[in-house]
C-alpha cells in the first residue's frame, strides 16, 4: 500500500495530503507552554503546545520551526496559510522528508 493510499484509508480531519505530497495541517495552538510538543487532538484540530508567548509572532515562529524540524524540511517549506493571529491555524508543509503526522493521528485528545 502506498503512503498516499495509507493516508486516505485513515482520514484525519486535521490533515490533508495533496497530490504533490504536500501536507496541510489544521492546528490548535496553545502558546505559553513549558515546552513545544504535540498535545493530542482538540476537536477537528491537532493541538500543539508552544514554548513561546503569543506576542509579536513568536508563537508562530516557534510553531513553524517545530513543524520544519518534525517533518525534516527547511523553514521555508512550512507556510502559515491561515490564522496568523488566532489559535486555530492552517499550515502547509511542502516536500516532507518525514511523516510524524501518522503517529500523531494515534493520539487521544487532551
Amino acid at each position: 500500500m502506498s503512503s498516499s493510499s495509507a493516508d486516505s484509508a485513515h482520514p484525519l480531519p486535521w490533515r490533508r495530503v495533496g497530490a504533490d505530497g504536500a501536507i496541510t495541517l489544521t492546528i490548535h495552538a496553545q502558546p505559553g507552554a513549558k515546552k513545544t510538543e504535540v498535545a493530542g487532538i482538540h476537536g477537528d484540530c491537532l493541538k500543539i503546545r508552544l514554548a513561546a508567548p503569543a506576542v509579536e509572532g513568536r508563537a508562530n515562529d516557534t510553531l513553524i520551526a517545530f513543524l520544519a524540524a518534525s517533518f525534516g524540511v527547511p523553514r521555508r517549506n512550512v507556510t502559515l496559510v491561515r490564522g496568523e493571529t488566532g489559535r486555530r491555524k492552517t499550515l502547509r508543509i511542502a516536500s516532507p522528508a518525514f511523516r510524524p503526522d501518522r503517529d500523531w493521528g494515534k493520539l487521544e485528545g487532551s
